[in-house]
């Protein structure tokens, strides 16, 4: 059984070098998340995800970000674009869990 989640977020840009652009997935969602995946998170404590926002599908991570105290999606630049999605705009998300464990 999947285990997957509907959410709304604003689209966020990372504060560095690089261009990065995120969404915050919901404190609750991301406790949920934590409490589920917990022993089974990998490298920097991310769990492995699908995602659909709009007509646009795909698998990535979300990770933890200490300072939020929830996990961040990182959002592609071939999905903002296909989206139309900016800095401030609000995307509708549905996130899949993957490699689950019993």
């Amino acid at each position: 059984m999947a285990i997957a989640y509907d959410f709304t977020a604003e689209l966020w840009e990372w504060e560095g070098k690089a261009a990065w652009h995120f969404v915050t997935v919901p404190v609750d969602v991301s406790d949920e998340i934590a409490a589920r995946m917990e022993g089974f998170t990998r490298g920097f404590g991310s769990v492995r995800v699908r995602v659909r926002v709009g007509g646009s599908q795909w698998a990535t991570s979300v990770f933890p970000d200490s300072s939020l105290e929830a996990y961040i999606l990182p959002m592609k630049k071939a999905v903002r674009e296909a989206e139309n999605l900016s800095v401030g705009s609000v995307a509708r998300v549905h996130l899949e869990l993957v490699d689950v464990r019993p």
